[in-house]
């Protein structure tokens, strides 16, 4: 009986380590309202190593949330595209955040040819 629940524990954690670390974490939603204007913010001297992100508004618990602006520690490989919010057929919805350097949607630590968009 012991080593059967041993080697199902095993199972499961090798079934659990073979879960990909690049699945997909961000839901795409849409919102009716329009974000309120952006509050007037002063941008602090540069860090080393990290990109300023502007403040923005966020959604959560049905209302919009403004999200201070911020020193975040640079990802290599990757860029910040200023968080904002698209108006397209009567919704809204957040587009921006970390970006991989050439916009082919493969992180750079997979793709082949991680500055060129146009091969994957």
């Amino acid at each position: 009986m012991r080593k059967l629940i041993i080697g199902s524990l095993a199972a499961a954690l090798l079934a659990a380590a073979s879960i990909p670390a690049t699945a997909r974490t961000n839901v795409d939603f849409y919102v009716n309202v329009a974000p309120p204007v952006a509050p007037y913010e002063v941008i602090p001297a540069p860090r080393a190593g990290f990109v300023w992100v502007p403040g923005f508004w966020d959604w959560r618990h049905g209302r919009y949330h403004w999200v201070a602006g911020h020193h975040a520690r640079h990802w290599p490989g990757y860029h910040y595209e200023p968080v904002r919010w698209v108006h397209r057929g009567g919704h809204y919805y957040r587009a921006g955040g970390w970006q991989d350097a050439d916009g082919d949607g493969v992180p750079n630590r997979y793709d082949r040819a991680p500055h060129n968009p146009y091969y994957r």
